[in-house]
């Protein structure tokens, strides 16, 4: 019998060469591949005719191949077009590199088509769909097929197969939640909850599934939570912070007054870094409300304290960006600064880990390349995270843990809830800056319809030649397999049909390697890119303040959180900004909810209407956070089961339950820490 801790090349029509795909996905044993979760689910409903399609929303078509099949090439694309009609309209059918299905389709013949309508040039078109014969579809209505995360090479259909073999070894799951909480709060036996995740028989068996695993999720990660947090409550404050002269010198440097918020957070962190114990604080502010002013202000106090200190920022562009910053505003000082990141040059790596070991660097900005084994500090006081929810908990612990009990400044533009924030950040004071500076303009919203696009393209044409740059948001479609990158790929064409040959038109996308994307980030901060066309990808990651136009394609498949931290990429220099939602739905509901942000760019208010307008599992949309800490669970969409595991850990922690014991090491239900 195989066992759930045998490789992956154990399970039958797996070789070398695909296991070695798998392992691009970190997937190695057979436990890794049942942990391996759909990341959404494709449903087959009866088919709808052409007229009664709805923009953006997945539909069933019947109908009948009108034209021949065309084949064109584009750069590296080649673009297949067809068009298919009903009795009541036609929509253009478009696949990319799939040329084979000249032999496919034929003039009269009827197929079901499967995908997401858009409207364009006044035409219903379909990108990517799937086909099926007639008796092929009468086998899949009603079901629900699992889409999983992949990598090139490794179809969506082998994963399966695979998942399917691993089930197997299902019953050798370890449940290690807690009996009591189990039976308190009637949670599923863990393992048929992980194979009906893979293969649910119907939505409402999923929701309860997925419920059961996101719940583990958010127990697991809120046990950790606990267990740093009586630790650092412990802590004594080793790095007393007495000494606040060049700190107010910088203070009274700067060209603007702060404002009342940071204020406020600077003397709360006063006050952490003098105290008897180690400061753990979240300084939660919306986007320009200025918190990196007021890290630099605990950056320069430290520094000047005898100590050092390290910035961590979740991308190499936003990490370069800091450092050019910190070394200009620290230049009246002497602060010794120095940059480390994953592309930064062997030889300068290693001078870089000797100086700080002696103590010849004061303050050192990067990525995760901070906490790689080689890195030692002298004597590190401080340590800063830019965009908290971009780092595990494990990530910062691991910062943290290269210094002897350093003081932990955490920064966060996501506008979290209170009542989340609260549960999220258990083991930090919380500092929130509401106000932004009385100098910044805030950004003109509007929410439009598809037929808007040409009009705001010339608008864009006026915006650059005035000098400025511009952000077009793509969404990622689920319908294929690899579809994220062409749909950015062919939108970035139609854009070049548009405009004049001297607009340069990039594009970025997830699929791209480290190294392409911030070559991207840096032409574009560099002002060498007019407009980038761009993914979900530049959420959080560069500071551009020419940017003044943020164009979002399909609006309303994103939750009003993210479409908030999003348009934060503009508005962040002196010249007025825009903020262009396109919705290509026209339901009532849709245009409520986008409405919010056209008439608040308050990021609290925006997500506490957010957390009241999503219902409870609302998953087949675009996620809305947590990408990094959870694999499943999102704080917006499962608010309801975050507050019941925050009651379950509270509800042992009142029993005295030694949280000390749980080992949250890597279970099959577990966060990844």
């Amino acid at each position: 019998m195989m066992q759930i801790r045998e490789r992956i090349d154990s399970l039958k029509g797996i070789g070398p060469k695909t296991a070695a795909l798998f392992e691009k996905l970190k997937i190695y044993t057979i436990e890794d591949l049942l942990k391996l979760y759909p990341r959404t689910y494709l449903s087959y409903d009866e088919p709808i005719p052409i007229s009664e399609a709805e923009p953006g929303k997945r539909t069933a078509l019947r109908a009948v191949i009108q034209s021949y099949v065309d084949i064109k090439k584009v750069r590296n694309l080649k673009l297949v077009t067809c068009t298919v009609k009903d009795g009541t309209g036609s929509v253009k059918m478009i696949w990319y590199n799939s040329p084979f299905l000249k032999q496919v389709f034929h003039i009269g013949q009827t197929f079901i088509f499967v995908g997401s309508i858009s409207i364009r040039n006044h035409q219903f078109q379909m990108e990517h769909p799937e086909y099926y014969t007639l008796p092929q579809y009468e086998k899949l209505i009603a079901s629900l097929q699992p889409v999983y995360p992949l990598t090139e090479g490794l179809s969506n259909k082998t994963v399966s197969k695979a998942v399917t073999g691993a089930l197997s070894c299902i019953g050798q799951i370890k449940d290690n939640v807690p009996k009591e909480v189990q039976e308190q709060f009637s949670l599923m036996p863990l393992e048929d909850a992980v194979a009906g995740v893979h293969f649910p028989q119907n939505r409402q068996q999923l929701m309860k599934c997925r419920n059961r695993l996101v719940f583990d999720e958010f127990f697991w990660f809120l046990v950790h939570m606990h267990q740093m947090r009586e630790k650092t409550i412990k802590a004594q404050n080793r790095f007393l912070i007495t000494d606040w002269k060049e700190a107010e010198q910088f203070i009274k440097n700067l060209t603007f007054e702060l404002t009342k918020g940071q204020k406020e957070a600077v003397e709360e962190i006063k006050e952490d870094l003098s105290g008897d114990t180690v400061m753990n604080r979240l300084i939660q502010g919306d986007v320009g409300s200025g918190k990196t002013a007021v890290a630099e202000i605990a950056l320069l106090a430290v520094v000047k304290n005898g100590y050092q200190a390290a910035f961590m920022a979740p991308t190499e562009v936003l990490a370069m960006q800091h450092f050019e910053g910190i070394q200009r505003d620290f230049e009246p000082f002497g602060v010794r600064t120095a940059l480390l990141c994953g592309s930064t040059k062997l030889s300068q790596k290693r001078r870089i880990y000797e100086d700080l070991q002696n103590g010849e660097i004061d303050i050192i900005i990067g990525t995760h390349a901070l906490i790689q084994e080689k890195v030692i500090y002298k004597n590190l006081a401080l340590v800063i995270t830019d965009e908290q929810h971009r780092f595990g908990v494990r990530q910062r612990a691991m910062l943290s843990g290269k210094g002897t009990d350093p003081h932990v400044l955490v920064m966060s533009a996501t506008p979290i809830p209170r009542t989340l924030a609260i549960i999220m950040y258990g083991d930090l004071d919380i500092s929130v800056i509401k106000d932004v500076p009385a100098e910044r303009k805030p950004v003109k919203n509007c929410v439009v319809g598809p037929k808007y696009r040409p009009t705001a393209y010339k608008f864009m044409m006026e915006q650059i030649n005035e000098g400025h740059q511009i952000y077009i948001i793509c969404p990622m479609v689920e319908a294929s397999e690899n579809v994220e990158a062409e749909n950015v790929l062919e939108y970035q064409e139609s854009l070049i049909e548009f405009f004049p040959k001297e607009v340069t038109i990039s594009y970025l996308h997830g699929k791209m390697s480290s190294e392409e994307k911030n070559s991207i980030m840096r032409d574009f901060a560099d002002r060498k890119i007019h407009i980038l066309v761009s993914t979900t990808v530049i959420e959080v990651g560069i500071n551009n303040p020419n940017a003044t136009v943020m164009m979002i394609e399909n609006a309303e498949k994103f939750g009003l959180a993210q479409l908030h931290q999003l348009r934060g990429r503009v508005g962040r220099g002196d010249a007025q900004s825009y903020c262009i939602m396109l919705c290509s739905s026209d339901r009532k509901e849709a245009l409520e909810r986008l409405n919010i942000l056209n008439t608040s760019n308050d990021g609290f208010y925006i997500a506490n209407e957010d957390l009241k307008l999503r219902g409870p599992g609302d998953f087949f949309g675009v996620r809305q956070s947590g990408d990094i800490l959870f694999q499943l669970g999102d704080i917006y969409n499962n608010a309801d089961v975050l507050k019941q595991a925050d009651a379950a850990v509270t509800y042992l922690e009142r029993k005295g339950f030694p949280f000390e014991t749980i080992d949250t090491g890597n279970h099959i239900s577990q966060v990844q820490l």
